[in-house]
């Protein structure tokens, strides 16, 4: 056996193998970064960037099976026609309503939440998500079901209850925008009021006593402690809410599927499919999703402006 000395000369004397190049590159403080966000970049480039490059592209073209033309700015002529701005303007009256509810409600129930009066809090905040998991065709038949022109509709029932007549709920025009409005906000009423329990954690409980020291009322320190720390959320609620509603699709057609009488529950989204998949017109449909496009980011643009989410806080 060979002296235990010798044994850890040799040891010694053996060269270390250095890492390999690539792990050592890639392990970098340089690339890492780079590296958790790719999985982001690429589903951007594929699934968003390189469809929107293309639907612009198409929507300079007639597109036939086997056969495209360019035509210039023609689909775009043929956009603006009344029945386009009569589905604007659902759109916009959707977006409207959806935006104040899912906006302000979920605020004060968020608040109620979050109070000392409220118990099984957890037990709350973990069915609130429930809505939001069901599929909006599967939420929108129960709908029809509890909404239907019958009688013996649950809607209805509750109208007759209240001595009051039978509607039909599908086929007026507010009832029709009605039932939209109502489905978006049952789904995501519980996830907006999630945000605003998320943004009510970092409020701090030191301006709460500092306020009741000096006197302020329970409404004072909602709107001068609580909404002020809340404006980000607002402005991320409100700015995905107003981009859901423009491209609103499935509360629609959940409702009519073979289209609204008088196109009273037709959006922007409906048109576009009406247009380019039943009728077959893909560049005119492509068209309308490029206007479609420009409206919700100028929208959202004017949106963000006045709600100053460009300005640089105050140090």
């Amino acid at each position: 056996m060979l002296p235990a000395s010798r044994v850890r000369t040799q040891e010694l004397a053996e060269p270390v193998k250095e890492p390999n190049k690539l792990f050592k590159f890639l392990n970098s403080k340089k690339v890492v970064p780079y590296i958790f966000v790719s999985p982001f970049i690429l589903s951007f480039l594929v699934f968003s960037l390189y469809p929107s490059i293309k639907a612009i592209i198409m929507s300079f073209q007639s597109v036939l099976p086997g056969q495209i033309t360019f035509i210039g700015l023609s689909n775009y002529s043929r956009v603006f026609n009344p029945t386009f701005y009569k589905a604007l303007s659902n759109t916009t009256i959707y977006v409207i309503f959806t935006v104040l509810i899912l906006t302000i409600t979920p605020i004060i129930l968020a608040v109620l939440l979050d109070s000392k009066l409220v118990k099984f809090k957890t037990i709350f905040r973990a069915s609130l998500f429930v809505p939001a998991l069901a599929s909006t065709i599967v939420s929108g038949m129960v709908f029809r079901l509890m909404f239907g022109e019958t009688d013996t509709a649950a809607a209805n029932q509750i109208m007759n209850w209240l001595g009051m007549d039978s509607v039909d709920w599908r086929y007026n025009a507010w009832s029709g925008m009605f039932l939209m409005v109502l489905l978006c906000c049952w789904k995501w009423m519980g996830v907006n009021i999630l945000y605003f329990l998320a943004g009510l954690q970092n409020v701090p409980k030191e301006l709460y006593e500092a306020a009741e020291i000096d006197g302020a009322t329970t409404m004072k320190k909602f709107l001068y402690v609580t909404l002020p720390f809340l404006k980000p959320v607002t402005i991320f609620v409100a700015t995905i809410s107003v981009i859901a509603g423009f491209r609103m699709f499935e509360e629609s057609f959940v409702f009519w599927e073979a289209g609204s009488p008088g196109n009273i529950g037709l959006t922007v989204v409906g048109y576009l499919y009406q247009q380019g998949i039943q009728q077959n017109d893909m560049g005119f449909g492509a068209a309308i999703g490029v206007i479609l496009m420009l409206i919700i980011f100028i929208v959202s643009f004017i949106q963000l402006i006045l709600t100053g989410a460009f300005k640089k806080e105050d140090a």
